[in-house]
């Protein structure tokens, strides 16, 4: 399936991978305050948005291959500090911090490369190898292929769900935080699944796939 690009992406992104792997949109235009470049973790608070700052380039392309991150901020150190505020006491923080902290403390030039970097990343703590790669050309996973309908890339755009039915998340909770404070929070991003289940993340992740598939199974 092909599917935006995403920082640290939320949980269902994730399941979509698990089930039959994923192929990133690198030719679309760059849509504002998505997935692209947002993702929302756990804090005291409730849900906490956190937004990476990105440069327009200097041709004039839209395309968000072209898009790169920008230093106005100090935004790494600072989503940085957001994680280590929100997860610091989660049971697998401290297991992989040291996997995620050299990401934030190297410079990075392009968004696409740099969620590239944090997706790997995670894949690898989850322990699953799935196929992820780019797409040959606008909607289209290899050469050759036909592009993706406009219907369907417009759905992928929007960013925050893979599988239309959310819901099939929610259904299959696991240990946060704070849900002693305000509930339990679902589709977050997957460090949120990762620093609370640590090695058992696949194993939810699997249960929500099952899960979400017997949904679609039952509406189709």
């Amino acid at each position: 399936m092909i599917v935006p690009t995403a920082y640290l992406p939320p949980i269902t992104y994730f399941v979509h991978i698990l089930r039959e792997g994923i192929c990133v949109e690198q030719w679309e235009s760059y849509v504002k305050q998505t997935l692209r470049n947002r993702c929302e973790i756990d804090s005291p608070q409730g849900r906490l948005r956190l937004t990476m700052p990105v440069e327009k380039p200097d041709d004039g392309s839209r395309l968000i291959r072209d898009f790169r991150l920008s230093n106005h901020g100090n935004w790494q150190h600072q989503h940085w500090q957001a994680l280590v505020s929100s997860y610091g006491n989660s049971p697998f923080f401290e297991y992989y911090q040291d996997d995620f902290r050299p990401l934030y403390e190297q410079k990075h030039v392009f968004l696409l490369d740099f969620n590239e970097s944090l997706m790997q990343k995670c894949c690898e703590l989850i322990d699953i190898f799935p196929r992820i790669h780019r797409t040959f050309s606008f909607g289209c996973a290899r050469e050759g292929d036909l592009p993706v309908p406009a219907a369907q890339t417009a759905k992928l755009s929007d960013g925050i769900a893979v599988f239309e039915q959310t819901h099939a998340v929610a259904s299959v909770p696991y240990y946060q935080v704070f849900a002693s404070q305000h509930g339990f929070l679902p589709n977050l991003s997957i460090v949120d699944l990762l620093f609370n289940m640590g090695p058992e993340s696949v194993l939810i992740l699997q249960r929500m796939a099952e899960t979400a598939d017997a949904e679609i199974a039952q509406i189709q």
